[in-house]
């Protein structure tokens, strides 16, 4: 990821209201969001487009209902290193991974922390074995299977 070249671009209350409502509905039309803050569709899209290149807003996405897609089982997994220097190349070859859908570095007992989405636990079993076990710059891991999400959103502005 780049560097934006406006990094230091503070947000205001407007700023706030029109991230908030395009987390909510990113194809919200800058009409409506005109009408809703009581300014112009032009001053939505400039402070669009200054957030954008602050890098404040960093595109739009599709949110993906994995369950919808068969993937039932999601996990976490606590990884210990061999040595901190074997990072990253362990995170080469997480990365090769397409189960692994999260990583973060970390400090306390896990080196590595990654997310895992499978369709099954026999296709989990699968993954840690045959994939991420054998990773050789993998000392150790510890499987944490997720039983619901019942708290699921960006932060707010």
């Amino acid at each position: 990821m780049t560097e934006k070249s406006d990094s230091h671009y503070r947000i205001d209350n407007l700023d706030k209201s029109i991230l908030m409502a395009l987390m909510e509905n990113a194809r919200t039309p800058y009409a409506e969001l005109a009408k809703r803050f009581s300014v112009s569709p032009g001053t939505i899209h400039v402070r669009v487009e200054k957030m954008k290149q602050a890098g404040i807003i960093e595109g739009t996405r599709v949110q993906v209902n994995s369950k919808k897609l068969g993937y039932d089982v999601c996990c976490f997994i606590g990884i210990i290193l061999k040595s901190a220097r074997d990072y990253p190349v362990a995170l080469a070859k997480l990365e090769q991974l397409t189960e692994v859908v999260e990583a973060y570095y970390t400090t306390g007992h896990y080196n590595v922390f990654i997310k895992i989405m499978t369709r099954s636990i026999d296709e989990l079993q699968q993954v840690l074995v045959n994939k991420i076990q054998v990773i050789d710059e993998i000392q150790s891991t510890e499987t944490l299977i997720s039983l619901q999400q019942p708290i699921d959103r960006d932060v707010a502005p």
